[in-house]
């Protein structure tokens, strides 16, 4: 264990991050940014395309430039439609890149859309973003629970290959998703309420249920649910070792969640203060971990024993499982 070093894994073993918020312009040559994952040797990315506030145009125009900039880089990116990608992305050097939408809205009560948004490369999607929405309940509202319409959603989405997830969603909602679902479910991008109890973080009853269903839990960056505004390395491993203790590392993921233009989440929030209350802390962009800091997150469980597998499970292997349920 001792020969066990954060370079060795970044070399060797697959390295995603499953959940980023890429500026949500679709005019912008920001992409670029990707720059900074590729360079710390980063395998693969889940880019938000949308959320509960953006509209299905602006979605579309969204996911089409970033499908685009993929294209037009072929020597640095590919885009990430199966496990397959993943693997070739690591052998070649280059880093997959794929997508997630947050929020049920996206879909317009049409169920159809479901198929639509995975033929476009769109892998998860949330049941709801902090509000209720006519998928299900939110984590910041009075959750109204899984809806009829909210449950022919999961029987679709494991109908085209989709995962379903429960981030931001309400704990009712995530209860009756994971008893509805025949399939995993993901916690794309939650932290523990148990080290920190904020109504974005999950209990570990959640987590159990997660687990069983063969699902992952990704641990986010953000200090507003690491605890107190604190993204200390320190701070997301309390959040990542509870994890572990729940449900093992078989069930424990990456999806630091960095937010790359916090001038524009700020204008979302001023924006609509009922999905992001000022009561929950959010009156200014949150402290983050940026991806530079990934050595040090791997550095973190070598240092307090983490074994190989558990760390090859964690950064990238559990992810990997969850793509294998795609189409």
């Amino acid at each position: 264990m001792s020969a066990l070093t954060p370079g060795e894994i970044i070399r060797t073993e697959i390295i995603w991050d499953n959940h980023s918020c890429m500026p949500l312009r679709a005019d912008d040559d920001f992409l670029p940014q990707l720059e900074r994952c590729l360079a710390i040797g980063q395998t693969a990315i889940t880019l938000n395309i949308g959320f509960d506030i953006t509209g299905f145009a602006e979605n579309i125009r969204t996911i089409a430039h970033f499908r685009d900039f993929v294209a037009r880089n072929p020597d640095k990116y590919l885009l990430l439609e199966s496990a397959a990608d993943v693997e070739e992305a690591k052998r070649s050097g280059r880093l997959a890149v794929g997508f997630d939408i947050e929020g049920g809205l996206a879909l317009g009560g049409q169920l159809s859309m479901v198929r639509l948004f995975y033929d476009l490369g769109v892998r998860w999607i949330l049941m709801a973003y902090n509000k209720n929405n006519d998928v299900g309940g939110g984590c910041m509202d009075e959750d109204v629970g899984l809806t009829d319409f909210g449950r022919d959603v999961l029987d679709e989405m494991y109908n085209v290959g989709m995962i379903p997830c429960c981030s931001h969603t309400g704990w009712k909602t995530a209860e009756q998703v994971l008893a509805h679902a025949r399939g995993p479910v993901i916690f794309s991008h939650s932290n523990s309420y148990a080290v920190y109890p904020h109504s974005r973080n999950i209990p570990d009853e959640l987590m159990v249920a997660c687990a069983r269903k063969g699902g992952v839990i990704g641990i986010n960056g953000l200090g507003r649910f690491l605890g107190n505004d604190d993204n200390s390395t320190e701070a997301w491993f309390r959040h990542l070792d509870h994890a572990v203790s729940v449900v093992g590392p078989d069930h424990v993921g990456l999806a630091l969640d960095f937010v790359w233009d916090k001038s524009e989440v700020e204008a979302f929030y001023k924006a609509r203060p009922d999905l992001f209350p000022a009561s929950k802390g959010f009156t200014k962009a949150s402290s983050s971990i940026e991806p530079e800091r990934l050595p040090e997150l791997i550095g973190a469980m070598i240092d307090r024993g983490y074994s190989a597998e558990a760390i090859r499970a964690i950064v990238g292997g559990n992810h990997m499982r969850m793509a294998q349920n795609w189409r």
